[in-house]
Parts: C-alpha cells; structure tokens; sequence
C-alpha cells in the first residue's frame, strides 16, 4: 500500500538507493521523525568545479552547470531523481527535500572561463535541475552566474519551470544583445489541477505563459519545451500547450517523451496509483508502446522521443501544432563573436 500523499511533494516514498547494500527504515513512533511534513534541508557542496562535458548523441549541447543537486519542484516523472543516489540519498522524497547547494558556483565559473583551456561554447543550465528551483530565491545563485556570463559575454541555454526566471530580465536583456541567450520556459500542461499535483512546487501553468510573455516583451528569444510529454495523460494537450505558448510570445518549440530510469519507474507508477488510479493502466501501457514494451529504454537516439507507432503519431502532432502555431520559424543563433576574458581582451577568431 502506498503511503498517503504529502502536501507540496511529488512522492511520499523514498525507495531504496540502488547502490547502497542495507535499507533504513523508520520508525512511525520516533518522535524526531519529520514525517508526514518533511522540511527541506540545503547542504553546502564543496565542489571544485562547475561546469560538466557531455558527448550524448541526442542532447543538444555539450557543456552544462548546475548550481543545485535535487530539485524541490518535486516533479513526479523527473529523470534526474537517480543522480541523488550517487550522493547516498534516495530518488524519492530525498530527492526534493535533501538539496545540494554549490554556494561557490559563480567564483568556480569566472575561474573555469577564465582559464586558457576553456573553448567558448553555450552552456546549459538546468541541464539536470532547475535553475530557477525554490531554492534560488535564497541562493541567488543562477543570478551569480548569469553576472559572470555577461561578464565574458559567453552564451547560455536556460529551461526552466519556474516565474523566478522574471526576476533576471536585467541580465538576461543584455545578454540578449550579444546573442547570449536562450531562454526556454517548460510547459507539461495546462491544466491547474494536474500540475499542482505533477510538478507541486513549480510555478502554475498560468505563470509560465506569464514569464514567457514578459521574456517575449523584453526582447528575449524564448521558447517552450513541451516537456514531458506523457502518452496517455498530456499529450492530448500539445496543441493547446503550443498556441498558448504562441500567443504569449515564445519564437519556437521542443518536445521530449517521458522518461522513467531505475527508480522513477516506481516513484510515477505510485503516483498514479494515488492521483490517476482509473487513468494507471492505460498510460503505462501507452509508456510501453512508445519504450518497445519496457517502462524505459535508455538507447541513444531514441530515450528523448521513443520509437514505434505512437511515438510517431506524437512526433507528426507536434509537427503539426508546432507548425500552425507558427513555432518553427525561428532562426536565432547564440554567438560567441563577443566573448571576451577579463581585461577587455576579446576573442581572437581564426
């Protein structure tokens, strides 16, 4: 049976880290036991560096940066849960509560681009978390780094589910001059009732449609990622999604398939058994038709969109709404022509 829900937490549940060997479990009766309202907690991480390389085939961009490890939005489907485990939490509710906090990431990121070796290119933020998570209200720092990369004039990807993105329009504006930025809000649904439960601690799909407008209105590229959609549950919503996303302003569109790796299997499948039980069956099932009859399948080329024939149908939907909603005509480029290193010293091109 599955523990009931909490209040503001995609998951009440902490399934077991696949790398540890024994399991705790606690005790109802322990009074020092912080359920059934568990508070988050922020943990300083002492890494010594920031900025990650990546060479996946499918993914867009090759250096990424995240400020923060766990994500309190608490998004019940997100992938990013087992990166937890590595640090010997859980996926589960560890995973929106237990946040790692990198409070010297804008120090670490003007030294990096500093240095010599550092081959100007687009970094990606939010690649794994949000950037833009609650926990930036605190921190402050996506801000930190933002600062930084103006100050080297070095492009930047951002996706983000959260209205705190607004708060950045300054920086994010002059970025924009030299061809610094893209800026992507994440829309799932439309509907209230499922994101408040979906994506508890994300901003409302209203308010997304609002950061988007006021992204739009200061002369940001922005877009929308329809990410993720779920077969069976939000994909009926795509078109909707997109000519919102349109109306409101954004130049272009993306999409990804819902992925559930290791222990995210179990985390949404207990949490449509609480939330959707009349809805379970039959949007694992379309899961499965679009993984080749598994809950995931991590092949390269094939995780972020998934194959067979409804994975299809879901891609010449997309296709269509993208089209009419007149989502896939942007032709805006991030540039490095402008980056430069302390000092005023430009790039020298070859």
């Amino acid at each position: 049976m599955n523990p009931a829900p909490l209040k503001g937490r995609g998951t009440a549940t902490n399934p077991v880290n696949r790398f540890q060997i024994l399991e705790v479990e606690y005790d109802p009766a322990d009074p020092d036991d912080e359920r059934p309202s568990p508070r988050t907690k922020f943990y300083k991480d002492l890494s010594e560096s920031l900025i990650t390389m990546n060479d996946s085939p499918d993914i867009g961009f090759s250096a990424g940066l995240n400020a923060y490890r766990g994500c309190e939005h608490g998004c019940a489907y997100c992938y990013a849960r087992p990166f937890h485990e590595y640090l010997g939490f859980s996926s589960g509710l560890d995973f929106e509560t237990k946040i790692m906090v990198k409070t010297d990431a804008p120090a670490i990121l003007r030294r990096e681009l500093a240095a010599k070796k550092w081959q100007p290119q687009c970094i990606m933020m939010s690649g794994v978390t949000d950037c833009y998570q609650p926990a930036e209200k605190i921190f402050k720092l996506t801000r930190g780094c933002l600062e930084v990369l103006l100050e080297f004039r070095n492009p930047v990807g951002i996706v983000t589910k959260n209205h705190l993105i607004t708060r950045d329009i300054d920086l994010l504006t002059e970025l924009a001059r030299f061809q610094c930025i893209s800026a992507n809000v994440s829309i799932t649904s439309l509907k209230p009732e499922l994101s408040r439960v979906l994506e508890p601690r994300a901003a409302m799909p209203e308010h997304r449609l609002d950061a988007v407008r006021q992204l739009s209105a200061a002369g940001i590229p922005v877009g929308v990622m329809v990410a993720p959609i779920i077969p069976g549950l939000t994909d009926i919503e795509v078109p909707a999604i997109l000519n919102a996303a349109a109306a409101a302003g954004a130049r272009r569109a993306h999409y990804t398939v819902v992925r559930l790796p290791y222990a995210v299997k179990d985390i949404f499948t207990n949490w449509l058994e609480t939330h959707f039980p009349e809805k379970k069956n039959k949007v694992l099932g379309m899961i499965q038709d679009v993984r080749g009859g598994k809950l995931y399948d991590a092949k390269w080329g094939e995780r972020m969109r998934g194959t067979g024939a409804y994975a299809e149908q879901i891609g010449e939907l997309f296709r269509v709404a993208r089209h009419r909603a007149g989502l896939d005509r942007d032709s805006t480029e991030l540039s490095i022509d402008h980056f430069r290193r302390p000092g005023g010293v430009q790039l020298e091109l070859l």
